[in-house]
């Protein structure tokens, strides 16, 4: 039987390995002006969380490029929480829509939807989206 230290080392691996993948975007996500150190600060906490609940961390981009979803926390029963990441203070409905497309396409299996942003308060926008600080996510 593993003991808890056990338990959080892999964790602590697998986290790093979904770092490691995620990491590939580091080029895009500069070009893009998009501070990458915040970014891998939140899909570790993120990752982190979901593999202690079972779940697993992806990410999302159709085909086309024209839609993307910068973390998909996944369950075992499939249903998802789609995460999207936003160097911005203020949530705007051009932050949102690509969430909203998720929710247009999946329908129940989507259990929430949450911007994680540079502000400092935590609420629900009108749509139901939620919006969290990166701050209130850890270190």
């Amino acid at each position: 039987m593993k003991d808890a230290h056990s338990d959080r080392e892999d964790l602590v691996e697998a986290a790093v390995s979904q770092i490691h993948v995620l990491e590939g975007r580091n080029e895009e996500l500069g070009l893009a002006g998009f501070d990458v150190r915040r970014f891998r600060r939140v899909a570790a906490s993120i990752t982190f969380g979901a593999q202690a609940a079972e779940a697993t961390v992806k990410h999302l981009r159709t085909a086309g490029g024209d839609r993307e979803i910068d973390l998909i926390v996944e369950r075992a029963d499939g249903r998802v929480v789609g995460i999207d990441v936003k160097l911005a203070r203020d949530v705007t409905d051009d932050h949102v829509h690509h969430l909203r497309w998720l929710s247009r396409q999946i329908g129940d299996e989507l259990l929430d939807s949450i911007v994680i942003t540079t502000g400092q308060d935590a609420y629900r926008r009108r749509d139901g989206i939620a919006v969290v600080p990166a701050a209130l996510l850890g270190p």
